[in-house]
């Protein structure tokens, strides 16, 4: 079995718990690279990672290096993107993978130009409850959707330096935790959704801080999504369908979901295990390059990115 080198651009909280939990059977950590080579080989020496670098491009180069994880902050995505590409690096990025869907665009042609994996680290995409309850709903169990809400509030200390209110580190709730809400909301609807409505609150640096959108697809079925970086809500997704709905909580990473049918009784489902997420997303770009999987949670993630551009669309001429 061919065990597939990673390396890691960018090496934030985010990258940390990367490494922390990387334990993959048919993958390696072998390389890390920053702006510095002293904070490269802390991370290294922590992780025990044989390579570090203090050139993205010299990792980049390394022969060795078969799949290039991006942890980078939101703006500098396609900067790395494009480069892990043409050195033809296989690519798992972090959410949301690119600014809009010019810049995806642009990725995915590259990608299949190279004959390369180009995945987003979306994590409900990999969690395997998500693949038993899409078992589930194909199969008729629970009638037609009718109803998603996805709400995610999350409190972020008012400060216009940090990144999650910074315009120049493309701050904002949506980028951030809104690409969870959109993506949970796509990964159940039966079609592609328009944006039928959207309102947005900005923060003074600009950046949107709370918005509500009301989303709706061909077959009716309609969506709502609820985010805020100024007040806690909890994580919990509901489903409805005519013949109960689901309510998932912690939906991001979520291990098990209650369905409550029409008539009152419950039914729990549990599948995986929520601290693995970030090692389901290794191992399912690791069966995408080997083919054992199709590629199909990029082009939800495009269409997920497709609706970012429409709410902002739509924030701008409201003013």
């Amino acid at each position: 079995m061919k065990k597939f080198h990673w390396g890691i651009v960018g090496l934030g909280s985010i990258a940390q718990e990367f490494a922390e939990s990387f334990n993959q059977q048919s993958s390696e950590l072998v390389a890390v690279a920053s702006r510095t080579l002293e904070k490269a080989q802390t991370f290294a020496t922590r992780h025990a990672i044989k390579k570090a670098y203090g050139d993205y491009q010299d990792m980049l180069q390394d022969p060795e290096v078969d799949i290039v994880y991006i942890a980078v902050p939101n703006r500098q995505h396609i900067d790395y993107i494009l480069p892990a590409l043409e050195a033809g690096k296989h690519v798992l990025c972090e959410k949301a993978i690119t600014m809009n869907k010019a810049e995806l665009q642009k990725a995915i042609q590259l990608a299949e130009q190279k004959n390369l994996i180009l995945a987003e680290a979306m994590t409900i995409f990999n969690m395997p409850l998500y693949q038993q309850l899409r078992s589930m709903i194909d199969s008729g169990k629970l009638g037609a959707l009718k109803m998603i809400q996805a709400p995610f509030g999350s409190y972020k200390e008012p400060d216009p330096t940090n990144r999650f209110f910074n315009p120049d580190l493309a701050g904002g709730a949506l980028l951030d935790i809104g690409t969870y809400a959109v993506s949970f909301a796509r990964f159940f609807l039966s079609s592609q959704p328009e944006v039928i409505a959207s309102r947005m609150i900005p923060f003074k640096t600009g950046v949107d801080e709370q918005s509500v959108t009301i989303l709706q697809n061909k077959e009716n079925e309609l969506a709502t999504i609820s985010l805020t970086f100024q007040a806690k809500m909890p994580k919990v997704g509901i489903v409805a369908f005519e013949n109960g709905y689901l309510s998932i909580n912690d939906y991001p990473r979520a291990d098990q979901a209650e369905i409550i049918y029409t008539d009152g009784t419950k039914e729990l489902i549990e599948s995986g295990n929520r601290a693995q997420a970030m090692n389901y997303e290794i191992e399912n770009m690791v069966k995408m390059i080997e083919g054992e999987l199709p590629n199909r949670s990029l082009y939800l993630t495009a269409e997920v990115i497709a609706l970012l551009d429409e709410m902002q669309e739509q924030w701008k001429k409201n003013g």
